[in-house]
């Protein structure tokens, strides 16, 4: 008898129960092999373009208040797709991450476009803004980006392999960006340039057209 009530169910009574439990509740609940399964984000799926961020700067900015300081960063982004389009953003927040992601966001809706020639730009072009000046020359294959910190990441953002880069003026990074992007603004292409001039391509190359009739 006494052995027959070891063995019997009501021995362990719990421990038969939870036995049962635990495959019913890992198979039917929604576990680590679920949330495996699932599908991409929504922003994945909506099939948009990509966008490569650089982080160009980051500054802390500290508030003398009456408790003691009070920090705050402000972050400068540039976003590009690596085929031409590229804009620049300034973000602030209290947390380093809020102002790198408020910039970025504000890089990807002030992006322009510039005309690529073989991987690099068509001319020489100058650029200002504030104390910064930058100068911005077209380069042969293979050459690469000769460029400082700042004026690099918007060259690789835009897509641009060979270029031959020099500030003459304030290192700022704020004023060199800024400097850069609107040296990149006056850069057209040959279709532009051809139409504002109201000629063809082939006669801003010094190709005359043929026509036979």
């Amino acid at each position: 008898m006494e052995t027959g009530t070891g063995s019997g169910t009501g021995a362990r009574p719990g421990g038969g129960g939870q036995r049962d439990r635990r495959p019913q509740r890992g198979g039917g609940g929604r576990g680590r092999d679920d949330r495996s399964r699932r599908g991409p984000r929504p922003d994945r799926e909506r099939g948009g373009p990509e966008y490569v961020e650089t982080t160009v700067y980051v500054n802390r900015v500290a508030k003398v208040v009456k408790g003691g300081r009070r920090f705050s960063f402000n972050a400068i982004v540039c976003a590009g797709d690596g085929l031409g389009r590229v804009g620049i953003g300034l973000g602030k927040s209290n947390e380093i991450s809020d102002a790198i992601r408020k910039a970025g966001e504000v890089a990807k809706h002030s992006m322009i476009r510039v005309p690529l020639m073989g991987g690099t730009i068509p001319y020489t072009v100058h650029g200002k803004y504030g104390a910064g000046k930058v100068i911005l020359k077209p380069a042969s294959a293979g050459t690469g980006v000769i460029a400082g910190g700042a004026v690099r990441a918007i060259m690789e953002s835009a897509g641009v392999r060979d270029i031959l880069a020099k500030s003459l003026g304030s290192t700022n990074p704020h004023n060199l960006i800024k400097a850069t992007i609107a040296a990149l603004s006056k850069l057209e292409s040959a279709r532009e340039v051809a139409k504002r001039r109201g000629i063809s391509i082939n006669q801003l190359f010094g190709i005359e057209a043929r026509n036979d009739g």
